[in-house]
């Protein structure tokens, strides 16, 4: 698949693509990416990388999701599950979660791509990590905290905290992560307990567990057609395929609202 230029996606026409879209210099952006739907960019996600750096510019942070699902408590696997009696077994010997060195999983080319990147920063939460490359990293990624994963403990939060973007490249609404931090601002959402293996400071692994908000993804598509139809969303091509960009505030805010009118206690 080539571009509407004619040939294939570059570093240039994709960098030129993100600043129509609206990307802005010296801002922090939150992406979220299937490269697939993007056709054929000359240098794949190493290119994309660049270009996302050239439409940001020196001063700018690109922030990825480095989650790493496969660590949790397998009680709760569902595609497929696992037998009864292996669940003892996996929380012993999961690999307790490494920020050098943990692989993400599901969450793209691009996402491990940036992970990897010389100078991109980690955060230490054992299943729901982020990377950030850029003058704003550190902030972004520190002291993300075990429970309260992706609310007022999460990098999301900092994002908030710093009119950050969110960018999704060739995936839909359902793919942003930042909505999950409506669901911790609305009141009584469900929660759960969760587990995940850390590394100890010796070096071994720790299975360890607390509560935390169940999260739900099922609804993000059709918050995300509400919320594009509201003129928040900025949608344009990006190489074959298609861009969207919004402010995350305003997308987090109006999820809140959204979750409260269209979520019942039977949904959650």
């Amino acid at each position: 698949m080539t571009t509407d230029t004619g040939g294939p996606g570059t570093r240039r026409s994709i960098a030129a693509q993100l600043r129509l879209l609206g990307v802005r210099p010296g801002s922090t952006v939150l992406v979220h990416a299937g490269l697939r739907p993007l056709g054929f960019v000359c240098g794949g996600p190493h290119a994309l990388v660049l270009a996302l750096r050239d439409a940001l510019g020196p001063d700018g942070t690109i922030v990825v999701p480095t989650h790493t699902p496969e660590n949790s408590d397998p009680a709760q696997w569902r595609n497929p599950p696992v037998p009864v009696d292996w669940w003892p077994l996996i929380r012993s010997e999961m690999p307790g979660f490494d920020p050098a060195v943990t692989p993400s999983r599901f969450m793209g080319v691009l996402a491990e791509t940036v992970r990897g990147w010389p100078g991109a920063l980690r955060s230490s939460h054992p299943h729901v990590s982020f990377a950030a490359l850029g003058p704003a990293a550190e902030r972004v990624v520190a002291g993300h905290t075990r429970a309260d994963m992706l609310g007022e403990g999460s990098p999301l939060a900092r994002l908030y905290d710093l009119d950050a973007d969110v960018l999704l490249l060739g995936v839909g609404h359902s793919a942003s992560t930042s909505l999950h931090l409506a669901e911790y601002r609305c009141p009584g959402s469900p929660r759960e307990r969760v587990g995940a293996a850390v590394r100890t400071a010796e070096g071994g692994n720790e299975w360890v567990e607390w509560q935390d908000v169940r999260l739900d993804a099922g609804d993000f598509g059709a918050l995300g057609t509400d919320l594009e139809a509201t003129g928040a969303v900025r949608v344009g091509p990006v190489g074959a395929g298609t861009g969207r960009l919004m402010r995350q505030r305003a997308a987090v805010d109006f999820a809140v609202q959204w979750l409260a009118r269209n979520r019942t206690t039977e949904d959650a």
